[in-house]
């Protein structure tokens, strides 16, 4: 069998097997293409034996215990927590929530809100825009945020959305 070949058939088995002795799909990735890599070099000898697979197999148990031992005396015994990288799904879906839930707000609500904390415009230049008195902006703006709040025990608006 060539080299070439046996890696296409039998390098995703390898990764399985490896990734179930480190418990991280990275590392089994390196392990494999480590051992692999070993292999070639001696694959006249390996692909002549009864089963190459058997022994490329054992070279990663043994690759991964030899890992392991190297790991345990130079790796610092600190727990560290692993860093959560967020894909934005949840600030998307947060930010379509608040869409939705300004959709449900009177027409100057909404605008008093968007110019408010969207734009960052003062009392003053939101009455200016919308031709009302600051205290009307203030009011709506109060009334705004009271609909907006969502009643953390059941995670539900307080006011009812309007198509």
């Amino acid at each position: 069998m060539e080299y070439a070949e046996y890696v296409a058939r039998q390098r995703p088995a390898l990764v399985r097997f490896a990734t179930v002795l480190t418990c991280r799909t990275w590392l089994a990735e390196d392990l494999v293409s480590d051992v692999l890599g070993r292999a070639f070099e001696h694959w006249e000898r390996i692909s002549g034996m009864g089963e190459p697979n058997a022994y490329v197999r054992r070279m990663v148990v043994n690759e991964y215990l030899s890992w392991r031992r190297r790991l345990a005396r130079s790796s610092p015994r600190a727990e560290v927590a692993p860093e959560v990288v967020s894909d934005g799904a949840d600030e998307r879906a947060e930010r379509d929530a608040m869409i939705r839930r300004l959709a449900g707000l009177p027409r100057k609500q909404r605008a008093a809100v968007v110019l408010r904390y969207y734009a960052g415009l003062s009392d003053r230049e939101i009455a200016a825009q919308l031709g009302c008195r600051e205290t009307t902006v203030r009011s709506q703006v109060h009334r705004a945020l009271n609909a907006l709040r969502i009643d953390l025990t059941t995670g539900v608006p307080h006011f009812q959305e309007t198509s």
